[in-house]
């Protein structure tokens, strides 16, 4: 089988790597079918260094399963499945918690795509081990299009976390968005679907504002800080300028999700939030507690994650397409029906 493999800044090629076979009664062997990148996979390939190349990339897909152990119950060969992006065995206190990222069974940061916490390979591979296949992997529901559902594995399901518990708590709250790519767009989707009552997205990417207004929201290219102008703001930029902007926008006891990936250092306006009283959340999501939620509501018909995508390319594209600069491009092979573009 082969692994797409990152060698250097903004360089990735097709490494052969041994065929995977079942080792283990829990596990489970999956063939990725439609596979996506996200804003870590960007930063990799822009050279932000977690560790040295060579390692596999990916964590985002939607993947066939291939093999089971005798001991997996919830899915069976043939069935698409969503294969959430860390590595977790559903059974120690932090999994039992819903604390997904942070299971004590593996190393800590133990995920595909980055040998972080240890090395267990990438979703843009043609097979992929997936070791607590009952508590990882989450059936894909009948008529749910895998392309659209991609990013299930990260971006859509962390976009869903990041907006609806809070739309749930506040009904109709103003929502504040400050994005540079596909997190952002779909928190515009779910924030309207959910009731939002405003929603303003800030990019300076006129065509990611294009998608955002059709996805019902306000748009700006710049942020000026508005003050108690929103009860939710979320930020997905990597810049702390862009975050402490954010903050400056919070009504009284406002709350701000901010999707992370800041690797420069930044100052925030401390005694401007202390002032207000806001709370705010940085953090790696525990992905696979919110992914049955998140498929749910793309499956209702209200949301729309499809738009967000920006290109459907073959497989064998990977190692050519994956370095260019796409808002959301995904990856297909062995999908009936399916054109690329």
């Amino acid at each position: 089988m082969r692994e797409l493999t990152y060698v250097a800044r903004k360089t990735v090629e097709w490494r052969e790597a041994p065929d995977l076979k079942v080792r283990s009664a829990g596990e489970a062997i999956v063939a990725p079918v439609a596979a996506t990148s996200c804003d870590v996979d960007s930063a990799i390939l822009a050279g932000h260094g977690f560790i040295d190349p060579p390692f596999p990339l990916g964590h985002e897909c939607v993947a066939r399963v291939v093999d089971i152990g005798d001991a997996v119950t919830s899915v069976s060969p043939g069935d698409l499945v969503v294969v959430p992006w860390s590595i977790n065995c559903g059974a120690c206190d932090h999994c039992r918690a819903g604390l997904t990222a942070h299971c004590t069974a593996v190393p800590h940061m133990a995920m595909y795509g980055a040998p972080l916490g240890g090395s267990w390979g990438g979703l843009f591979s043609d097979l992929a081990r997936v070791p607590y296949a009952d508590a990882m992997l989450v059936p894909l529901p009948d008529g749910l299009d895998p392309v659209a559902m991609a990013s299930a594995s990260d971006n859509w399901s962390l976009a869903w976390r990041l907006v609806a518990p809070h739309l749930k708590r506040t009904p109709g709250a103003r929502v504040l968005v400050v994005a540079r790519g596909s997190i952002g767009l779909y928190v515009c989707d779910i924030a309207r679907a959910l009731g939002a009552s405003d929603v303003l997205y800030v990019d300076p990417d006129p065509e990611h504002r294009a998608l955002a207004e059709g996805f019902g929201a306000r748009t700006a290219e710049t942020l000026e800080p508005i003050a108690h102008g929103f009860d939710l703001a979320v930020e997905a930029t990597g810049r702390v300028d862009q975050l402490a902007s954010a903050l400056k926008c919070l009504a009284p006891e406002g709350f701000c999700e901010s999707a992370g990936n800041h690797f420069r250092p930044g100052e925030l306006p401390l005694l401007d939030m202390y002032l207000t009283g806001v709370t705010m959340r940085i953090a790696r999501d525990n992905v696979r507690v919110h992914i049955p939620d998140a498929l749910e509501l793309a499956a209702s018909g209200t949301v729309a994650p499809e738009r967000v995508v920006s290109r459907v390319l073959d497989w064998e594209d990977l190692p050519a397409a994956l370095p260019e600069r796409h808002l959301k491009p995904v990856f297909v092979r062995d999908l009936p029906h399916r054109e690329t573009r």
